[in-house]
């Protein structure tokens, strides 16, 4: 997140919440945001996955567990 928003607070942040709204991230914020957190994990992130990365949580759950059903979803 720091490369995108440099200087973000992140104390007392739900992590429920929108991180689009909060850290008022255009598309390409965004994107170039997907694109870190895709090269620091090792994970192949995907249009499909945006929705789910729009919060901490989000990420989490996506990085830790969604994985294999993310790509499952994707070959049928």
């Amino acid at each position: 997140m720091q490369r995108v928003v440099p200087g973000a607070e992140f104390t007392g942040l739900d992590p429920g919440v929108s991180l689009r709204d909060t850290f008022e991230m255009d598309s390409l914020d965004f994107l170039e945001f997907v694109e870190a957190l895709a090269e620091l994990s090792g994970t192949e992130l995907t249009e499909d996955d945006y929705p789910a990365l729009d919060s901490w949580d989000g990420c989490a759950a996506r990085l830790m567990g969604g994985a294999s059903a993310s790509a499952q979803g994707r070959s049928k």
